[in-house]
């Protein structure tokens, strides 16, 4: 099970979009004496980092508040640094308090890692030996920092989009506010993995995080706990909940971790939350879009995969000459889909809705646009790939077709864009002249001509 599938699994069984923080903080630590104390400024008092609790106490104490909200969470998240200050004594305490989350629940560590000579070794140590679910990471090294971690299909990465720290936005918005280096870093962690691979930490108002769910649209958001009242609170859950009422992560406040019992709070947080959410399914979102003078009676089933294309530059208008000869007042260029990995597994998905209603052998690409597609298809379905060569070479072992396969089998070709047939034809008639059977050519886009 991937992180998002547990992620989606714990917010439906616990009704909660909450994620709580489970480290030895002294912060914590006073803040939680104090209340047990009942003093009634814990809020302004202040914190001293000396005095920090035995280790004992630590275990006792972060054992105690994973049983008190084990029921009211959808994942927990852990500092790796408030244990490694304990030395290797805190390190067992890491792997204690792993030990006791219950394995329904993803644990998010909260990393913000940013080295790339070590990147790949801590990954493996953080996925494989402390198995936890996703991790926070830096962006400024760029996809090299995130691709190591990403070699875990079924892990996860939130990239930090930005902070709401006090001086942040002298970087952040930079060069101006109107076209500030966040979105611009937002814009282009969407590239670096799928959905189910890559998601965004934020801490921002509600208006910035609504410029970064109109990016963003289908990426799951972990939110600081940055708001300072209730009317705030649901101003981010507006912009930042999807359709389906989630999308969103959301750091519990710390001062309800301090609570002797913090259940009865978070539960409270979590009913003000789930009112919203439910409010959302019922009326989606809006923004204001272009709309076309004509009425459409059916909607594209691929409408958001169509715009996105057109998003990319895979669609352009203007006086266009084709292969053929003929001048179209468009062009379709879908190479650059495979730099794009959330667009690719979108059109991978299209053709796999064709391709699991027939009956074949193989999967059979046309080079040279469409290999990767079929390939992508042979993965997807677990189904094994061959491809007629475009032209045969006078060397090596001269096949018209490459990988392995057998007389009388049939198989399914699948090309890019169809305008007259012929490439996909000719692909087709190399494949019979070997033996195989061809019943089916699957394409993405077809141009019409007949």
């Amino acid at each position: 099970m991937n992180f998002f599938d547990k992620l989606n699994g714990a917010i439906a069984h616990h009704q909660s979009l909450l994620c709580v923080r489970l480290d030895p903080d002294p912060d914590l630590w006073n803040r939680s004496k104090r209340s047990e104390n009942g003093a009634q400024n814990r809020a302004i008092a202040q914190v001293s980092d000396t005095n920090a609790a035995p280790l004992t106490d630590w275990k006792t104490q972060l054992h105690r508040l994973i049983e008190q909200t084990a029921e009211v969470v959808c994942a927990y998240k852990i500092i790796p640094e408030f244990y490694l200050a304990l030395g290797a004594a805190g390190i067992t305490l890491l792997r204690e308090v792993l030990h006791k989350i219950p394995s329904d629940i993803p644990v998010i560590l909260d990393a913000k890692y940013a080295h790339l000579n070590t990147s790949p070794i801590f990954a493996e140590t953080i996925f494989r030996e402390w198995e936890v679910d996703a991790v926070t990471l830096s962006p400024f090294a760029g996809q090299d920092q995130v691709a190591p971690f990403l070699v875990y299909p079924d892990k996860a990465v939130f990239v930090l989009g930005v902070t709401a720290n006090p001086s942040a936005p002298v970087l952040q918005t930079y060069p101006a506010p109107e076209t500030p280096f966040y979105l611009k870093l937002v814009q282009e962690a969407k590239t670096w993995g799928t959905p189910d691979q890559v998601g965004l930490e934020v801490g921002a108002s509600p208006e910035v995080l609504a410029r970064i769910r109109t990016i963003m649209s289908e990426r799951s958001l972990l939110v600081q706990d940055t708001w300072t009242d209730e009317t705030e609170l649901q101003e981010l859950l507006r912009v930042g909940l999807n359709s389906n009422g989630d999308g969103l992560i959301l750091l519990a406040p710390k001062e309800l971790l301090a609570l002797p019992d913090p259940k009865p709070e978070l539960q409270a947080l979590c009913q003000q939350i789930n009112a919203v959410r439910a409010g959302a399914i019922a009326h989606p979102p809006s923004c204001d879009v272009w709309l076309p003078s004509q009425a459409f009676p059916h909607r594209h089933p691929h409408e958001d995969l169509i715009v996105q294309l057109f998003d990319i530059g895979c669609l352009q208008f203007g006086e266009y000459v084709q292969a053929s000869g003929a001048t179209f007042p468009y062009y379709i260029d879908l190479r650059t889909i495979i730099s794009n990995p959330q667009i690719f597994d979108a059109v991978i998905s299209a053709y796999a809705e064709i391709l699991q209603t027939l009956t074949f052998d193989r999967i059979a690409g046309i080079p040279y646009g469409s290999l990767p597609t079929a390939t992508g298809l042979s993965l997807r379905l677990g189904y094994p790939m061959i491809f007629p060569r475009k032209e045969v070479k006078a060397h090596g072992t001269r096949r018209l077709v490459e990988g392995e396969f057998l007389a009388d089998e049939t198989v399914v070709v699948v090309d890019d864009i169809l305008i007259s047939g012929k490439s996909a034809i000719e692909g087709a008639e190399k494949l019979q002249s070997v033996g195989l059977k061809v019943s089916d050519i699957v394409v993405f886009i077809d141009h019409g001509n007949g």
